[in-house]
């Protein structure tokens, strides 16, 4: 592990897990609003008022929050050299790719709130209540890896 990253870790891991906490109540909260947003007539003010409310978790939260987690991760993974499974083990990689598909459902969520946006939501109410537990389930096994690092 390199000096810099030895003197700075505590900083990054900090700024990583309120980057995580921050990115998770987004991942989670989005679904809920879709949700409510289904039960609403297109054009209508609590629509648009949803709109706005989905928009700005998106942009102010969501995507901050992610960008942070993944590049302070990142320095973390590459000081600590848990890219080589020699010295990391299974698990990290297992971790590294619940994240990477946390990443993906982070895109879908953007692409939902396009389509609410231009008013094209076709999906139903108990769609986005199942998607709602996509990132529950990922962060369940996440922070088993982490904590436990099985090998």
């Amino acid at each position: 592990m390199h000096d810099f990253t030895v003197e700075y870790y505590n900083y990054f891991l900090s700024l990583h897990v309120i980057s995580v906490i921050s990115w998770m109540a987004g991942m989670l909260y989005m679904p809920r609003l879709f949700v409510y947003h289904c039960r609403l007539k297109a054009g209508s003010d609590a629509s648009e008022m949803f709109k706005e409310m989905e928009r700005k978790l998106l942009r102010l939260i969501i995507n901050p929050a992610m960008v942070i987690a993944w590049i302070c991760g990142l320095f973390m993974a590459i000081g600590m050299n848990f890219f080589d499974a020699e010295n990391s083990g299974w698990w990290f990689h297992a971790k590294f790719l619940l994240v990477f598909i946390l990443s993906g459902f982070h895109g879908y969520l953007s692409k939902w709130r396009k389509i609410f946006e231009r008013d094209e939501n076709i999906k139903t109410e108990k769609f986005y209540r199942l998607m709602n537990e996509i990132p529950t389930i990922l962060m369940i096994f996440i922070v088993i890896l982490v904590v436990f690092k099985p090998s």
